[in-house]
């Protein structure tokens, strides 16, 4: 093994003033070609970048004989006088010098890599994660690892300068109702008791502000077994943090700074605060979305006065149930869509169970519409006011008695378009609040209301008369997100502090006494010794991250990932468990009949 060359700059920080000097750098070769006449150039990559070496120009012969060994991704050492380069490459920042080597180091040979280290490799992303530790060598991925660090490094500095405490919490901790179903993990020395990974640390940050904390923060590890998607992952990181004698004002101003610090610091963009407050049911009602994107228009409109009394059943009958008729204009672009891409568009609709897609198109010479025969032009003409239309615009329409389906239908279209469209700039930033939630919201498959948030969560103080006459669906919350770009970036609320009103609300959840007391016991005995009015949120730092780098792929931001179906490809995690060991644990494997 030849010996180690002992470091003295990494590859990329060469630059024009450092020609003269003798360097050692480590690292990777990223390519290596051979010109004939005992003259060999090798490019060596390390996390920093690329430099050029040239081995020959007075490289002593034996050096020069074993560079000729060289292949892709070989790790070495090599020592030399840094010159300026003959042949410049503006492309890359040491293109001004080369290395010109005297001495090489070979510390592991390579076989031929499965993937291609380089930023445009155009294989497989099941590939890729399998092949991980390849695949993070490339620069755009190494970047990403530095990027992700920094944030951690603002986020401390900003909450430390706030007078915020890093607490941990525990990993191990009980399995709680609500939300995403748990990971559990065994007991040994229990057996057949379980706990659960934290979701959130949401039990534990309140109790630290009952135990006088008063300012909370962690960058915590979570977990939920829920569905996988591009932004989803089985265990993500959170800027988890709590605030107590604080309302809901005081901790969206501190949370505003922060945000405007990571996007000074992070992309050197200046974000105006104090940002933009959306009401729940204005957000729903105008982009069909709790996380609208406003980098683009293309907003909801109801046409339920434009088309009252309308011979056209879809409509009509979708009325008479108490439901919605709505639409958004794509303004200005009906001649990018054929009718072969409204039919697509209507299938993406029916995904989120619309029946189907009634279209506008405004022409010079008129109106033209999928349900023409069903309306005069002067009723066309009446819709289409609605939306102000002009020449040009198209109009897409969607009737259900729910008003959720005509929602997410429409708030669906509004953003697959816009992306069709190239309207999703990454490099702008639109940010804004949404609050005042609903505090429940109706589960078909659990038969009863659920906490929209959870079940910690303060109801508005306005409200609480509702929770006692059962009009559940006009309770609202001191709840609140941060929507960036259309997606959630982070959420929270005041809590409850009251321990009846904490009670009351497990009742309205039907959770019955025994298991208020099994599952939150210690958690309401707390609340008997003077629970100070507290509240908080939790950024989600991976989504935060994947926004600043302006990519959609959540797994892009994270070192070693899952894929959708929960797996690490890399490990074959997660992977069957001897007999022997789940006799330890109690654990009996029911066998598919």
């Amino acid at each position: 093994m030849d010996k180690l060359l002992k470091r003295t700059i990494y590859c990329g920080e060469l630059r024009s003033s450092d020609i003269g000097k003798t360097v050692t750098v480590d690292g990777w070769v990223a390519k290596s070609r051979s010109l004939g006449a005992g003259l060999i150039f090798a490019d060596i990559r390390d996390r920093s970048g690329i430099v050029q070496v040239v081995f020959g120009d007075g490289t002593p012969e034996e050096v020069v004989a074993k560079a000729a060994s060289l292949r892709t991704e070989y790790s070495v050492g090599v020592t030399g006088v840094v010159r300026e380069r003959e042949s410049k490459n503006d492309k890359i920042p040491t293109g001004d010098i080369e290395i010109v080597a005297s001495e090489l180091s070979v510390y592991s040979e390579s076989e031929t890599p499965p993937i291609y280290i380089r930023d445009d490799d155009n294989v497989s992303g099941e590939l890729r994660l399998k092949y991980r530790y390849l695949d993070l060598r490339k620069p755009m991925m190494q970047n990403m690892l530095a990027v992700r660090s920094k944030l951690y490094n603002v986020v401390r500095n900003f909450y430390y300068e706030n007078g915020f405490i890093e607490v941990e919490t525990p990993v191990l901790a009980k399995p709680t109702p609500e939300g995403a179903r748990d990971y559990l993990v065994p007991s040994r020395v229990n057996p057949g008791k379980f706990y659960a990974l934290p979701q959130s640390p949401q039990q534990f940050k309140q109790l630290l502000m009952i135990a006088g904390t008063d300012r909370y923060i962690q960058i915590a590890k979570c977990y939920g077994d829920e569905d996988l998607r591009a932004d989803r992952q089985p265990e993500f990181t959170q800027i988890d943090l709590e605030m107590s004698y604080v309302d809901q004002d005081d901790i969206l101003e501190v949370q505003e700074r922060f945000l405007q610090r990571v996007f000074k610091e992070m992309r050197g963009i200046d974000i105006q605060i104090p940002l933009k407050r959306l009401k729940w049911d204005e957000a729903m009602n105008r982009y069909g979305s709790d996380k609208p994107d406003l980098r683009f228009g293309f907003e909801l409109h109801d046409l339920a006065e434009a088309v009252k009394g309308c011979s056209f059943p879809v409509f009509s009958d979708a009325l008479a149930a108490g439901g919605r008729v709505m639409g958004i204009n794509i303004n200005g672009y009906s001649d990018k869509f054929s009718r072969k891409d409204v039919d697509k568009f209507a299938e993406g609709a029916k995904t989120y169970g619309a029946k189907g897609l009634v279209w506008l198109r405004v022409e010079a010479d008129g109106i033209r519409s999928s349900v023409s025969k069903f309306f005069s032009n002067e009723e066309l003409r009446k819709i289409a006011d609605v939306f102000e239309a002009k020449e040009n615009d198209l109009i897409l329409i969607v009737a259900s008695e729910k008003k959720e389906v005509v929602w997410s239908s429409l708030g669906f279209l509004r953003r697959d378009i816009a992306g069709k469209l190239g309207l999703l700039d990454p490099n702008r930033f639109e940010l804004l609040w949404v609050v005042d939630f609903p505090m429940f919201e109706w589960s078909d498959e659990e038969g009863r209301y659920m906490a929209m948030h959870h079940p910690f969560t303060s109801p508005k103080k306005e409200d609480i008369k509702y929770m006692e006459s059962g009009e559940l669906d006009k309770v609202y919350a001191d709840a609140y997100d941060i929507v960036i770009n259309g997606y959630e970036a982070g959420g929270g609320s005041i809590r409850i502090h009251d321990s009846a009103l904490q009670k009351r609300v497990f009742e309205v959840l039907r959770l019955s006494e025994e298991d208020i007391r099994n599952r939150f016991g210690f958690f309401i005995d707390a609340f008997k010794y003077g629970a100070p009015p507290h509240g908080g949120i939790a950024f989600g730092l991976d989504r935060l991250c994947m926004l600043i780098l302006g990519t959609d792929d959540i797994r892009q931001v994270i070192a070693f990932p899952k894929n959708q179906n929960a797996q690490c490809v890399m490990s074959d995690a997660p992977t069957t468990v001897n007999t022997a060991d789940l006799d330890l644990l109690s654990i009996q494997i029911k066998k598919e009949e």
